[in-house]
This record gives structure tokens, C-alpha cells and sequence, in this order.
């Protein structure tokens, strides 16, 4: 383990490395992918996170340290896995953890509602013969769906603890570093049959004996034909004895019909089923024909398709025109509008004489009128009503769904369809959808969505304001807007899998019963959902809005304008005003919108113009908040790559459009 505490601290990037001891032991967080995995592990960090490659991969993992008993635990929560034989670099990286480290304990985090898959990777965790506590998370939406699990006949199986939690609502996890004194070293012995058995005997005598983990399980990774561990045994064993393990493996392959791991999954799976008659008290509950018809519908190849349709438009109703209307119009106008920022501003003055501090506060980049106006009064509204809606979908088990059903396009892009989640979710707030992407699997699939959200994905409220753009042009025009927008994520996407190192994932998603969404979790949901937006967006707001009154009062957003007011009239053909519009974008992207919808209000752009501006618009830097929350999530290399690459491909899609339209002699 010390060597693997050298190697992350080595690559770390975050801050406070002194503040885990060197000896401090270790906990090791395991589980499969979209568990509540991160929920745990920042439950039982707190705030000290430091992010780091692995050493030799581009997979980040996390690491962060808990006080227990007067001691410093180090935390580390590694990649999601579905097995130990790893099918991904995501599920390599967390296999080598495992076996390099000699952790205090494991936690597995399991989805208690899908009791098979979290117990498969149990019997597995339990072969290394390492201390494991079985975390079962999710209770919650077991219970609503029927299950009932007998956990004392489940601890004496395993002869593990085992502890039911809530994650997102803390509630059952005070007690697990306590379970991590009481967890024995894992035990389960399954017979394999005997050509197996008798060569993972054979290997064994050729591993080390100071291995961590035991080394039948090791044994049972080769003959499995794990590739991945031939570099690991050469480190460990002399090269004569890796020869003679590869030899081993090919004879047991030749001997056997059936390949060796579909030969283990099964002993592990028969294994599984017979841990689930005896625990699962209470089968779910079964589907009314009703919920089985809808189902089915809903990922049918044809049908599916207008249930998708008509679930976005009514999104759409709900975010974009209450939301986004009916609420921001009211906050922002009157609320702020009227009521908090005319009396903070007559406040200000009186109490403050410093013109600077002024404005700072209730300037044109104010902390009030433009920060909390900007946080409070027109995103809050989007993302409640957002994440309302996003809710039901998720009660409703329609998203997995809706994944299914976009498997397809996405595997253009090297992507699976769990990427549409972030996708829809950018049509409520951008910022938000990024720290979302942590639900996909792999580093590339993140690096992927989150360029593709800050490049064409608007927000609910850009969205709002180009699609009053969009009902002065022809059908036409608004068909080219979104073909374009459409197209370019399309080529983006397919382009950058092919440059972002990585290999794609296997889609693996359960597919839960239709069910009727329940009250209380909706707005359990929904509240915990905003609290984190109070608690990690609103500060960016913040924080977004003094770097523009930095950069106002230096002088240099004028100079931004002066530099790129030629560019906008010469190449995108837009009047010199519209320059305006594109810098404030960076700040917000609806009120870069909301200057070209002035200028087209004012009959200031044609047809072709507005065509054109929406278009590049919608391609446009991501807003200020979006920009931070990249930084936060991938780093501010890769955020500056992004910004980078976007801002002159968005203006160069526009130009080329402006110019294409001239040539030939389009007009709308």
C-alpha cells in the first residue's frame, strides 16, 4: 500500500498532501458503477478531496481522509467495476488497487435494489480474502419497489457486516468506520470443477507468498484470461514462471469447451441466486399489464420515439416556458427588478461612500444586481422546475429508458445512451449537467459530454430567448438552426472519440418497471438537488462576476471588443453591436441571446443575420459558471482547451454559414 500512497501523492493535483500521515491505514471504497459511491465517499471526507491520475492511466481517483477515534483514515473511492476481470481502464485501475494496497478494509457500496449485481461483486471482493463491509445503498427505492432482504440471514452467509444506508439522505452511515474494526477477511470458496480447480492449484504454487490478496483469487484472474496482469506478474515472479503460467492457462483453455470466465461467471452467478432465495424476503412486486404494455412501448424502435418526443416537449413546457418564463420573469422583474435591487442600490449608496465598492455591489457587474440576480432570479427557478421534472423521470424509471433508447446514436460518438442523461439535463443549466457527467464511467465518456454540453447543448435559457429568435424566420431557418447545431455535435463528438485516449464501455443498464412517481421522493429529491446548487453553483455566480468587474475596470473587456468587432462584421457579416452580445455570453448565455434578440427587435439584423447569430451563438464559449465548473471537474488545463477550441469554431460554423448563404444567394 505505501507504494500506491507514493504514486497518487506524486500525481495528486489537489492541495493539503500533508495533511494524510504516510502511515495513516486506509479505506478503500469499491463498488459498481452509479451506486452512490461519491455520496458515501464525501460523507465520510467531508471537504478534503485531492484528485489524481493513477499512475500510468488517464482515470482520476479520488482520495480524502476521515477522522475516527482520534486517528487520520485515509479515504480512497475508486473507478465503478462490475468485476474484477476488468473490461474497461476505469475497471483495471480499480483491480490493481486492490491488489497492490493492504487497506484496513474495503466498503463496498451496493445498489440494494439490485441485489444481484452488487452480490456478484461480493463474492468476488470475498475470493481476495481482504476485509470487506457491505454497504447495501438505495434502501429506499428498494422499498418502494417491494423488496424486503433478511440482512442477518445475509450477514451470517457472507459472514461480513452488512449495513443498509440512504446515502443522499445520510442516513445510515455513522456507523460504517465503526463496522471496518469488526469486518473479518473475506471468505468464499466456490468449486469451479476440476480442470479448473486443478490449474489454479498449479498457478498458486507459482505466486508469491507475500501477495496482499489471496492468491487463488489471482490464480482465478489468469485462468480467466485477464491479459491485463501479465505485466503485474512479471514485477512479482521470475519471467521462466510467467511463461509457464501463459502455458498453463492455453492448456486449460484447449481441454475445456466452454471458455474459462463464462465457466466462472456461471459458478458465480448459480452462487448469487443462491444467496437471493434465502435473503430476499419479498420478491418485487409485480408489474401491473398496464406498467408491462408502457414498458415495453417505451424502447420500442418505432413507438419509442414519439413517447421520447412528447417527454422533451413537455419538458420543454415545464423548464423553458414556466420555468424559464413564468417564474424568471417574475423574479427577475419585479423581485430583483423592483423590489431588491432599486432599495439594495439606494442602501448601498448611503451606506458605502467608496464609488468602487459601489459598484462592485450594485454595479453593471454587481455582487447583487448582477451575481445573486443572475443565481436567484433567473437560474434557481430553471434548475427547481428542472430538477422537478427530472425527478418524476427518475421515479418514474423512465430514464433508463430513455438511455436504451439513445444507445445507438451515441455509439457514434464513442459514448452509451447513460450519456443522454447529462445531455437533457444541460437543457436545464449546463453548469449543472457538467458536475453530472461524474455518472458516466470512463474519464473520455466525461471529457466527451462535457465538451459537447459547453459547446451546443443551451441552456434553458438561451434556449428560451433563440427560440423567440427562431419565430421571425421561416420553418426553413429554424430546421438549418438545428440541423446545424445537430450536425456539428454529431462530427465533434465522432472526431473527439477518436482523439480522447480511452476505450468505449459496455452499455449495461437495468431497466425498472414503469412505475407511478412517488410524492416524497420527488421532493426529497428535488430539494437535495437544489440545496447542492446553493451550496456549489451560486459561489461560482459569484466569484464568475468579480473576474468581469476585474476585467471591466482594467479596461480589457474593451479591449476583447475592439479586437473582435472587425472579426463579427467581416467574417459573420453581423453589425458592429452584436460584438456586445457575444462577450456578455461568456458571463450568460441567455443574455447573449437577449442582445442579438434586441438587435433583431429593432430590425437592426435580416433574416440571413439572425440565422446566423443564433447559430454561432449556440456554439458559443460556455457561460462564465459553466467555465468554473469544468475547471472543477476536469481541470484547468482541460477547461482551457475547451474554451480554446470552441470560441473560434463556433465563429468559424457561423462564417462559414454567413458566407455560404451569400454565395448562394439565400435569403430568409
Amino acid at each position: 500500500m505505501e507504494l500506491i500512497k507514493q504514486k497518487i501523492a506524486s500525481h495528486s493535483h489537489g492541495t493539503h498532501e500533508e495533511s494524510i500521515p504516510q502511515d495513516a491505514e486506509t479505506i478503500t471504497l469499491v463498488g459498481n458503477p452509479n451506486v452512490g459511491k461519491s455520496v458515501v465517499f464525501g460523507f465520510l471526507t467531508g471537504k478534503y478531496v485531492t484528485v489524481s491520475n493513477y499512475p500510468g492511466t488517464t482515470v482520476e481517483i479520488s482520495r480524502g481522509k476521515a477522522q475516527f477515534q482520534g486517528k487520520t483514515l485515509q479515504i480512497i473511492d475508486t473507478p465503478g467495476t462490475n468485476s474484477l476481470i476488468p473490461n474497461s481502464e476505469d475497471e483495471r485501475v480499480t483491480r490493481d488497487i486492490l491488489l497492490t494496497g493492504q487497506p484496513r478494509a474495503i466498503i463496498q457500496v451496493g445498489d440494494a435494489k439490485n441485489l444481484f449485481r452488487t452480490l456478484y461483486l461480493t463474492i468476488q471482493l470475498l475470493e481476495l480474502e481482504v476485509p470487506v463491509v457491505l454497504n447495501l445503498n438505495m434502501m429506499d427505492e428498494a422499498s418502494s419497489r417491494g423488496m424486503e432482504i433478511d440482512f442477518e440471514k445475509l450477514r451470517k452467509i457472507l459472514n461480513i457486516p452488512v449495513n443498509p444506508s440512504i446515502a443522499i439522505r445520510k442516513t445510515g452511515l455513522d456507523n460504517l468506520l465503526h463496522l471496518t474494526e469488526q469486518a473479518p477477511r473475506g471468505k468464499m470458496t466456490i468449486y469451479y470443477g476440476e480442470p479448473v480447480e486443478q490449474a489454479v492449484s498449479e498457478i498458486e504454487a507459482l505466486l508469491p507468498q507475500s501477495l496482499p490478496v489471496s492468491r487463488r483469487a489471482v490464480a482465478l484472474m489468469l485462468v480467466a484470461g485477464d491479459e491485463t496482469l501479465r505485466e503485474w506478474l512479471k514485477d512479482h515472479i521470475p519471467l521462466e514462471d510467467v511463461v509457464k503460467i501463459g502455458d498453463l492457462v492455453s492448456e486449460l483453455q484447449r481441454r475445456l469447451e466452454t471458455p474459462v470466465d463464462l465457466i466462472l461467471s456461471r459458478a458465480r452467478i448459480a452462487r448469487v441466486n443462491e444467496i437471493l432465495r434465502q435473503v430476499e424476503k419479498k420478491q418485487l412486486q409485480p408489474e401491473s399489464p398496464v406498467s408491462q404494455f408502457l414498458g415495453r412501448l417505451t424502447v420500442h424502435p418505432i413507438w419509442g420515439v414519439p413517447i421520447l418526443l412528447a417527454v422533451l416537449y413537455a419538458m420543454y413546457q415545464v423548464v423553458g416556458v414556466f420555468g424559464a418564463g413564468t417564474l424568471v420573469d417574475f423574479l427577475e422583474n419585479v423581485v430583483f427588478g423592483e423590489w431588491i435591487n432599486p432599495v439594495a442600490t439606494v442602501v448601498v449608496k448611503k451606506v458605502i461612500p467608496i464609488p468602487l465598492l459601489q459598484d462592485f455591489l450594485v454595479g453593471e457587474y454587481g455582487m447583487i444586481t448582477m451575481a445573486l440576480s443572475y443565481g436567484f432570479a433567473i437560474i434557481l427557478p430553471i434548475v427547481t422546475t428542472f430538477f422537478l421534472f427530472f425527478s418524476v423521470l427518475e421515479d418514474s424509471g423512465y430514464l433508463p429508458r430513455l438511455a436504451s433508447m439513445m444507445n445507438r446514436v451515441f455509439k457514434v460518438m464513442g459514448l452509451n445512451g447513460k450519456a443522454i442523461l447529462p445531455m437533457v439535463l444541460g437543457l436545464g443549466c449546463d453548469t449543472m449537467a457538467t458536475l453530472t457527467t461524474r455518472i458516466l464511467e470512463t474519464k473520455k465518456e466525461r471529457i466527451i459530454v462535457t465538451l459537447l454540453l459547453a459547446l451546443g447543448v443551451p441552456c434553458s435559457a438561451q434556449l428560451g430567448v433563440i427560440l423567440a429568435m427562431t419565430a421571425s424566420l421561416s420553418l426553413t431557418a429554424s430546421i438549418v438552426w438545428m440541423s446545424v447545431v445537430v450536425l456539428v455535435l454529431f462530427l465533434v463528438g465522432y472526431l473527439s472519440s477518436k482523439i480522447v485516449k480511452g476505450e468505449p464501455t459496455d452499455f449495461i443498464i437495468e431497466l425498472p418497471p414503469l412505475r407511478i412517481p412517488a410524492f416524497s421522493n420527488i421532493m426529497y429529491k428535488t430539494i437535495a438537488r437544489i440545496e447542492w446548487y446553493l451550496k456549489e453553483v451560486i459561489p461560482l455566480f459569484i466569484l464568475g462576476t468579480a473576474i468581469l468587474f476585474v476585467l471591466d475596470k482594467i479596461q480589457v473587456l474593451g479591449a476583447i471588443r475592439n479586437v473582435a468587432s472587425p472579426v463579427v462584421q467581416n467574417w459573420l457579416g453581423l453589425p458592429a453591436k452584436a460584438t456586445d452580445a457575444f462577450l456578455i455570453g461568456f458571463l450568460r448565455r441567455d443574455y447573449g441571446a437577449a442582445g442579438l434578440f434586441n438587435l433583431a427587435q429593432d430590425g437592426l439584423l435580416t433574416g440571413n443575420q439572425i440565422l446566423v447569430s443564433i447559430i454561432t451563438i449556440t456554439l458559443f464559449v460556455p457561460c462564465i459558471a459553466n467555465f468554473l465548473m469544468i475547471i472543477k471537474e476536469r481541470g484547468l488545463k482541460t477547461a482551457l482547451a475547451m474554451t480554446a477550441f470552441i470560441i473560434p469554431f463556433a465563429v468559424l460554423v457561423g462564417g462559414l454559414l454567413n458566407w455560404a448563404l451569400i454565395l448562394l444567394g439565400v435569403q430568409f
